[in-house]
Formats: C-alpha cells, sequence, structure tokens
C-alpha cells in the first residue's frame, strides 16, 4: 500500500463536518510527524539531532535486557549512514519479531515487574526508527531457532520462516535513517562514542564494542566524571551509592557548576526534578554539617558532579527524554517524591562521609572560604555592575535581542535560538540587518575584549564588556537562565579576529566552562574568497542596480583554499575572486547566506587532554619565549593578494 492511500476520509460531508478529519496508520504517522516521536530532526551536527534518537531506542532496548540480566556485550557498528546493533539477550519472541519492529504500543515494557526501571515504556520507540529508516532489518535468535523480517520506510518487505541456527540467543538490528526525512544526515563517531561511553559508566559489568573498540566501566560515575573533567579535583572524590541511586561529587579550581545527570540510563542534559533535588540537597547537607551559615552559591562554586537514579515509568518534558519531569520515583499510593528520595540519600550517605573523611571536609571548607572571601570582595562592584547591564539592555545599546529565547522556545526554536558575538560597527551592522530577529540577537563588542587569564571573578563585573555579555547570557546565576541554546562567535578571519576569538574563549573558559562543556558555544565560519563569473557580473550591473538581480550571477563562496580553486576550475577564464578581509566588507545581502538556514559553524569542544589552566598558561600567559617559538614552528604564510582572472 503506498503512503498517499493511507489516508481514510472518515464521517459525514460538508463544510465544518468530518470531512476535514483523516486516519493515519502508524507509519505515516511518524514519518510525516516524527519531530512527536524523536524531536526535531537534525543532520546529526548535535548530539540530539534525531538520527542519535532512533539509534538510541535501539541500543536502549539491548541495554534492558542486560539491567534484566540477560547478556554482558553488546555489539555496535556505525559509519555515516548506517547502524548495527547485536545484543546476547534472550530475544525476542520469534513469533513476535514483527509486530515488536512495526505493530504500535507493542513491547515487554509494559510490565512494570519485568521492565520497571526502562526508559522506554510506551511501545513506540523502535516502531519510530522503523519508519524513518529506508531500511530496517531484525533478527531474533532464541532458544536454537531463529528468525528475521525487513522493512523499507516501515514497509514490510520480507518475513523468513523460523529455521534452526547455532547462534546464540539475543537481537540483531540493522537501520539506514531515511536521507529524504534526516536530509545531509551524518553520525559523527565523537558523538555515538559519548553515548557509548556513558551506557559503560551506567551499566558496570557491560562490554559495548563500538566499531572494534572497547569499552567497560569498573567505577561508574567516577570513570566518567574522571573522563570529564578538564581540571584536577582539589579532593578525592566522594562516591556514594543506593538502592536505584548513585552519585558522585567533588570541586575544583574552576568557577560555576558542573553536573551529569541520568535517569534509567537515559542522559538527562537538560537537568529535572532529580537534578534540582540534588544541587539543593548537596548545599543543604553541606551547610548543616558545618553549621555555618553558607550561601548556596559558595558551596557549589567549582563543583562537578554527577547523578544517576532509577524510578519506574519516568515522566520526561519530552519525546527526546533529555529532562525529568517525574514528582514521584514510582506510581504506588505510597511513593515518595524524587525530591524526597534524593534529599533523604543524599543528607545521610553525604553526612556520613564527611564525618568519616576529616581531610576531605577541610580541603571542602577551605574551598567554601575562598569563594566566600572572593564573592564578598567583589560585592562592592556587582551591584553597580548588575545596574549598569540592566540599562544598557533597556536602552539597546549592546544587545540587539531576538523574540524566542531557550527558556520559552520549543522544538527546532529551543536549537536555533542564538546570539552572534561581533566586533565593529560594520559587521554588526551587517549581522542585525539580515538576521532571523525571532532566533538570533547579536551583542556587539567594543575593541578587543581583555585578556582575562589570571583574573579572578571580579573582572567580570567590573570590565563593561564582559559584564555586560554576561547580563546579556543571562548566567550569572549558572546554566539554568541560559537565554541562547548558541553562542556563537562571529569576527573575521585574519588575525586581529582570531586573537579576539582567543580572547573570548579565554573568558568562558575561565568564568563559565561549563557552557563549553554543554555544547553552547561556536565558531561562525564565514568565507574567505567569493569567485563568481565576471562577465555576468558586469552584465548584471549595466541593468541593474538591484540586488536581487545581481544575485543570480553565478557565484561561489569558498571557505577554504581547496574550495577557491575548484570555483576557479568551474568558471575558468570568467573568474572573478574577492578576498574577504573582515565581516565589515561582506554586504548585508551577501551575509544571508552564511547565518542562514546553511551557516557554517564549528562546536568549541573540550576533551579530557585538555586541562584548561594549562592550555591557557601557554596561549594567554606570560610565557613569551615558548609561545613565541610555537608560533615560529607552526607559522603558516598565507597569500592576502585580491586577485581578477579576466
Amino acid at each position: 500500500m503506498k503512503e498517499n492511500d493511507e489516508i481514510e476520509a472518515a464521517g459525514a460531508t460538508g463544510q465544518g463536518g468530518y470531512d476535514s478529519l483523516v486516519t493515519l496508520d502508524w507509519r505515516t504517522h511518524i514519518r510525516r510527524r516524527p519531530g512527536m516521536y524523536i524531536g526535531k530532526l537534525g543532520d546529526g551536527s548535535n548530539p540530539d539531532d534525531g538520527i542519535y534518537v532512533i539509534f538510541k531506542e535501539v541500543v536502549d532496548n539491548a541495554i534492558d535486557e542486560h539491567t534484566q540480566g540477560y547478556g554482558k556485550v553488546i555489539e555496535i557498528e556505525v559509519d555515516e549512514k548506517t547502524v548495527s546493533v547485536r545484543d546476547y539477550g534472550r530475544g525476542i519472541p520469534l513469533k513476535s519479531v514483527r509486530d515488536a519492529a512495526s505493530k504500535m504500543n507493542t513491547g515487554a515494557k509494559y510490565d512494570t515487574e519485568n521492565y520497571s526501571m526502562s526508559v522506554g515504556l510506551n511501545g513506540v520507540g523502535i516502531k519510530a526508527t522503523n519508519a524513518l529508516s529506508s531500511s530496517f532489518f531484525i533478527q531474533s535468535v532464541r532458544d536454537g531457532q531463529k528468525v528475521s523480517v525487513s522493512f523499507a520506510a516501515g514497509e514490510l518487505v520480507e518475513e523468513t520462516e523460523i529455521t534452526p541456527t547455532d547462534e546464540p540467543d539475543g537481537t540483531l538490528v540493522q537501520f539506514a535513517p531515511d536521507d529524504s526525512i534526516f536530509v545531509n544526515y551524518s553520525y559523527r563517531e565523537e558523538t555515538i562514542e559519548t553515548m557509548v561511553k556513558n551506557y559503560s559508566y551506567l551499566n558496570t559489568g557491560l562490554t559495548l564494542v563500538f566499531n572494534g573498540r572497547k569499552y567497560h566501566s569498573k567505577n561508574g560515575l567516577c570513570d566518567m566524571l574522571r573522563d570529564c573533567m578538564t581540571n584536577e579535583p582539589l579532593y578525592p572524590l566522594i562516591h556514594l551509592t543506593g538502592h536505584n541511586i548513585e552519585a558522585v561529587i567533588t570541586h575544583t579550581a574552576q568557577y560555576g557548576e558542573e553536573y551529569y545527570s541520568f535517569v534509567n540510563g537515559q542522559h538527562t542534559w537538560q537537568g529535572g526534578t532529580h537534578q534540582s533535588a540534588f544541587r539543593e540537597a548537596v548545599s543543604r547537607t553541606v551547610k548543616e554539617f558545618y553549621n555555618k551559615n553558607f550561601e548556596y552559591s559558595d558551596i557549589r562554586n567549582g563543583i562537578v558532579a554527577a547523578i544517576s537514579i532509577r524510578i519506574q515509568e519516568p515522566t520526561f518534558e519530552s519525546q527526546t527524554k533529555v529532562k525529568l519531569g517525574s514528582s514521584n520515583i514510582s506510581t504506588a499510593p505510597d511513593s515518595i517524591t524524587v525530591y524526597k528520595f534524593v534529599n533523604d540519600f543524599i543528607k545521610k550517605e553525604l553526612d556520613n562521609y564527611l564525618h568519616k573523611e576529616p581531610n576531605t571536609a577541610e580541603v571542602l571548607l577551605r574551598k567554601i572560604l575562598d569563594s566566600e572571601k572572593e564573592r564578598k570582595a567583589i560585592a562592592g562592584v556587582t551591584k553597580q555592575a548588575r545596574e549598569r547591564a540592566k540599562k544598557a539592555t533597556l536602552h539597546n545599546k549592546k544587545l540587539r535581542d531576538c523574540l524566542i529565547h531557550l527558556n520559552d522556545a520549543k522544538g527546532d526554536q529551543r536549537e536555533e535560538s542564538s546570539i552572534f558575538i561581533t566586533e565593529g560597527n560594520s559587521a554588526t551592522g551587517s549581522i542585525t540587518k539580515i538576521r532571523d530577529v525571532k532566533t538570533q540577537a547579536v551583542f556587539s563588542l567594543r575593541g578587543k575584549p581583555l585578556n582575562s587569564f589570571g583574573k579572578t571573578q571580579k573582572v567580570v563585573y567590573e570590565n563593561e564588556e564582559f559584564n555586560l555579555l554576561q547580563a546579556a547570557l543571562n548566567i550569572e546565576e549558572g546554566m539554568d537562565g541560559l537565554r541562547y541554546n548558541k553562542v556563537i562567535i562571529a569576527t573575521d578571519a585574519d588575525v586581529d579576529g582570531m586573537h579576539i576569538r582567543l580572547l573570548m574563549l579565554t573568558f568562558l573558559l575561565q568564568f563559565f566552562p561549563d557552557l563549553i562543556k554543554k555544547g553552547h558555544v561556536y565558531i561562525l565560519q564565514t568565507p574567505l574568497f567569493r569567485v563568481r563569473n565576471r562577465k555576468e557580473a558586469k552584465r548584471q550591473s549595466r541593468k541593474s542596480k538591484d540586488a536581487a538581480a545581481s544575485s543570480t550571477v553565478e557565484t561561489y563562496y569558498c571557505y577554504t583554499d581547496e574550495e577557491r580553486v575548484k570555483a576557479i576550475e568551474t568558471l575558468g577564464d570568467n573568474a572573478e575572486i574577492t578576498r574577504f578581509k573582515g565581516l565589515g566588507e561582506i554586504s548585508p545581502e551577501e551575509f544571508k547566506e552564511f547565518i542562514g538556514p546553511n551557516m557554517r559553524l564549528d562546536k568549541v569542544t573540550m576533551r579530557k587532554d585538555d586541562s584548561v589552566k594549562e592550555m591557557l598558561e601557554f596561549y594567554m600567559g606570560k610565557n613569551t619565549m615558548e609561545r613565541q617559538s610555537f608560533i615560529i614552528e607552526n607559522l603558516v604564510v598565507e597569500d592576502d593578494t585580491d586577485i581578477d582572472i579576466a
């Protein structure tokens, strides 16, 4: 049956009657409304893009088998376009394989006794993967027999008979996301690797083999925190474990707060009720332990922590399951709240730990006192700085705001909510004129920012640019108030622009590292060259001064020398080449090409090897001779000449 034939009109006719109602079969509904099932689509450049959601739906099934005590190995193969997942659990009952992959609301997870702590309880997940894949293959091996079923875009292609086999029990799923839905998609290996690592941290005893590499964790969240931290802990990691709950806590010399939270193995990177309860419980417990009137912000400053809980039938705020909305830990009449569950555990276990480990308690106390001392030292300037920031925002001196922000946006608009940090009136003016006022804000820097390396947090308030930027982002009290999903540094592709970029990154790494670790910071890539048909351009300029007319000229915007060479080869003797030396040289009409749907962004990321203190000391500190030698050894001389090939 074809997709267009799968719509049944029902009911009476007549205007306003039932003739406008339609009934869609399961696969058509998923394909037409994928956002209802997997959130946004995306192309794989972001970890919450749809191709990772449908990947996770398959792996979660394998993980659930492991948590039930079946299967210690999961094999995962992923290239840019296809996925294969093989577990060694019990296998799907052979007569139910087809239904499990194609019949909505069908699955074992409705049996709370069997899967009481599963993420996916709606019987939809793997069906969404099937419907949104150009090809989908599932095979189950159970008790020496096997059966396999193939689909295309959710439609049955072939179902084999039950046959004997020597293969070990388990389930194999292979699929390729449909590129008519996920346009220009590709799986990023580093994103999959992060997901696989998280699975290993949350399931000690499980081995995951991803593209031939083994991932296995013995110490759970402790291993995860060690792998994620880019600063040395001030004291040994505090590892607390209980029934269906695990937490790890430490502090570093960095500013701000850094949390990793999980529910039933799902990475809730937007937090939720469990993370909020955890933050408050840690603060209150520490405050009561020392019996001092500490500010919660001083207790949490520099904290790096993780929490994982398992609850029955969790409720998430979206299908992508990145923020927990559950109030209770189960549906039982006597169920306690998530808040009480987390609070009671932390209050008991953390207090006991601090009493047993006086050395850790002493180091933590010094950290809190240092944070308190610094906060009080800048108390005199913060009030005035906040007032200046408020006035600047109100009078629109620095910030050209957008209409939709991260905290009030939904769906794709959350992803698109962004702010460009620019330098110079001309660049700011060009972006401001042609931006999408709904989702794109602009913050204008005045000259080069201060080198903030080695400075205390006082500089954030004393320096006008930093103070106003912090206010524009709304991150003084932490990442929960962040107003934009993407913070985009947009500077010229020259030496001065690169310097401004480094100064901005230094500021963020020093005082707001979580902004980078959570994947909110990007670098805008703008073209180095424009290559266009010279004859067409001259002919159009004689006919009309209208920008729309000149836009019909065959034009290539080139971001690399390789792209420039290819464009010249395409246009031959008619190639006219312009070297863009700064954003201010690009007209607003042209800028539409660079901050629209095809905008090129490089995400700023951090790895375990990126020790922030040592990295900033080398690049932004006073080791002049060492840095000078590094620059000389890595110097690349670029030909900056404008070219016009007649």
